[in-house]
């Protein structure tokens, strides 16, 4: 399996043409970072990020792992939940609104965001970093089995996925995500889509996740 331009590109054309959620994940991509730099919100906005890293497998994902994580996440307490993501979008660095460019974000910025992330109830650094992509989707790529095994499968990547991924594991997948990104010329969001979509066309259709 090679991620190449045009393997990337098309990859991702197939996943907005397939995938079921798509239309309500761009949505997300398009308003998240806006939403958590302001004031407005409410718990349901939080809580749809926690959701979709385990409803985005439809049903596959073990269902009682997936609501044990939801039913923490939903019961810690909001103003805990509110200043984790005040740390969290300083980290990544919000859009200029004039430029709609982001600061460039280094590895005490991750550890930062992912420290205060995880403090939360039912996030892990995997679920962490679903609120990186949504809160940074042109520079961050949520990591999970999927994801990992496409790029180790490309070349990118090295060794079994790791469960649960530590801070220091999704600094080495977030590396070989950027590698991809500086050679395709693709953002986070575009090699998302295909990484998913590549795990969909080659992976065993019987193959679940561990819940974990």
């Amino acid at each position: 399996m090679e991620l190449s331009e045009s393997a990337v590109r098309d990859r991702a054309r197939e996943y907005a043409a397939s995938e079921p959620l798509y239309d309500v994940e761009r949505q997300h991509v398009e308003t998240v970072a806006k939403t958590f730099a302001g004031d407005e919100y409410g718990r349901r906005d939080a809580q749809w990020i926690v959701r979709w890293y385990f409803r985005r497998y439809l049903g596959a994902y073990p269902d009682g792992a997936r609501r044990e994580r939801e039913e923490a996440f939903r019961d810690t307490d909001f103003g805990d939940v509110a200043d984790a993501l005040d740390v969290a979008v300083e980290a990544v660095g919000a859009a200029d609104d004039a430029t709609g460019e982001r600061a460039e974000t280094d590895d005490r910025d991750i550890d930062s965001a992912l420290a205060a992330l995880t403090e939360l109830g039912g996030v892990d650094v995997a679920v962490a970093s679903a609120f990186l992509q949504f809160l940074a989707p042109e520079r961050f790529v949520a990591v999970d089995p999927r994801t990992w095994r496409v790029l180790v499968a490309a070349g990118d990547l090295d060794g079994d996925y790791p469960d649960p991924p530590s801070v220091a594991d999704y600094r080495r997948f977030d590396a070989a995500c950027r590698a991809v990104m500086a050679r395709t010329g693709a953002e986070a969001w575009t090699l998302y889509r295909a990484l998913w979509r590549s795990f969909a066309k080659s992976a065993d259709d019987r193959e679940v996740p561990d819940g974990k």
